[in-house]
């Protein structure tokens, strides 16, 4: 690829810090083994309380009743309150900062996230909508009714900037979205942490 038409964001653990962290913090607190949470949200992917919340089919409520008899199905009692509460995370500035120059350099720029209807991003503070300015479109879970790594996800973003796949570098922190990406001939990159994403900007962009 000579230079992306378009890059493509994931939210948490890219944009922000990792729930991930947070799931080991809580983890640790209630007495859990260690990525027990993770193994919940894996098992029965397609189907499972984690996934209905993303694709909208669950509110809070419901996920909680229904990821708490997951986890008990798997051997823990798990708070799915807490849970929920492990997605507060913190954005990276300069992260968002370099999305912007992109942006003014002609780029197209599209954040991809799996959500929940609880944190739409227009339910977020005024103060936090700026950052998503920095996007062309922003392609939400829960308002689509897909998530990723469903390839017909990744294919609204790149029809309504009207860039074909080929031309799109994506960054993500899960391996499992990004392998279902480079399928359709996008150009991944695996994020751990806020300077893979100003690193692979430098070499793409």
């Amino acid at each position: 690829m000579t230079g992306p038409g378009a890059i493509l964001f994931d939210m948490g653990g890219v944009l922000t810090t990792s729930p991930f962290d947070n799931f080991a913090d809580y983890e640790a607190r209630a007495g859990l083994p260690p990525h027990f949470i993770r193994l919940v949200n894996s098992t029965g992917p397609d189907t499972n309380a984690w996934s209905r919340l993303e694709r909208g089919q669950l509110d809070a409520a419901g996920f909680i009743a229904a990821f708490e008899a997951e986890a008990a199905a798997l051997g823990h009692h798990v708070d799915g309150a807490a849970v929920l509460a492990c997605l507060e995370v913190e954005l990276r500035p300069a992260v968002i900062a370099a999305v912007r120059e992109v942006q003014q350099r002609g780029i197209a720029t599209a954040l991809l996230t799996n959500n929940s209807e609880a944190l739409d991003v227009a339910a977020l503070p005024t103060s936090a909508h700026d950052v998503f300015e920095a996007f062309d479109t922003i392609v939400q879970s829960c308002l689509v009714g897909l998530r990723k790594p469903d390839p017909r996800f990744y294919q609204i973003a790149c029809e309504r900037l009207g860039v074909a796949p080929a031309r799109c570098l994506f960054l993500d922190d899960l391996g499992v979205n990004l392998k279902s990406a480079r399928a359709m001939g996008m150009t991944t990159v695996k994020v751990t942490t806020g300077d893979d994403v100003l690193e692979a900007l430098r070499r793409y962009v």
